[in-house]
């Protein structure tokens, strides 16, 4: 089962190749018999016009392979919809000062304010 699986992927890979390698093989049946250009021998063809044909052949058959891959792709296409719960974020203020021991008492309760810093207006 593994070596039939590593041939069919083998001749996938190689599907798009087969023309050329047709070319290399029957070069001298191409050149003599279906080149188009039989009659104009200064343009130095050697069957390569039958080769642009089998290649434009090839990539219309993979493109209408993939487009049709695409199609039944759209067609499965799953959606998952989950309601996010909304969170509730309060804001913690400390309104009283707190005291810690009989000698310190915070004085940092201003940090803890909405109020935006505000530098003096002059400094002398």
């Amino acid at each position: 089962m593994k070596q039939l699986l590593i041939i069919l992927t083998t001749l996938m890979f190689l599907k798009p190749i087969l023309p050329v390698l047709e070319y290399a093989v029957n070069y001298d049946y191409i050149v003599n018999n279906l080149c188009e250009n039989k009659s104009k021998p200064e343009l130095n063809c050697n069957g390569k016009c039958h080769l642009t044909k089998q290649l434009a052949k090839a990539s219309e058959s993979s493109s209408e392979n993939s487009s049709e891959k695409k199609i039944a792709f759209e067609q499965t296409e799953i959606v998952f919809f989950q309601e996010i719960p909304s969170i509730e974020m309060r804001q913690i203020y400390f309104l009283n000062k707190t005291s810690i021991g009989n000698n310190y008492s915070n004085l940092y309760f201003h940090l803890n304010d909405c109020a935006f810093f505000h530098p003096p207006a002059f400094i002398s």
